[in-house]
């Protein structure tokens, strides 16, 4: 691995209805080669929001940024550093 620092994004997840059940936080950690750290979140049973930090190759972000968008949940990138 490259010393120095990693891509990161910030992202802002929002869930309702079914989405709040599902294990998407833990698929993002499994499926990607990224370090998944939660930021913030407020969820209950019927909706939810999350800010996620995700670092890892820009590769790595592109493609989970792109599984998340196929969930249906609304996601706002926050912050981007993905200086190449």
């Amino acid at each position: 691995m490259i010393q120095g620092a990693m891509p990161e994004a910030t992202v802002n997840l929002t869930a309702t209805g079914a989405q709040v059940g599902q294990p998407w936080i833990w698929r993002l950690a499994r499926e990607f080669d990224l370090k998944v750290t939660i930021v913030k979140a407020n969820v209950d049973s019927s909706s939810g929001f999350v800010q996620l930090s995700l670092d890892g190759p820009v590769e790595e972000i592109q493609r989970a940024t792109a599984w998340l968008m196929t969930t249906g949940m609304h996601i706002d990138a926050e912050q981007r550093s993905l200086g190449v």
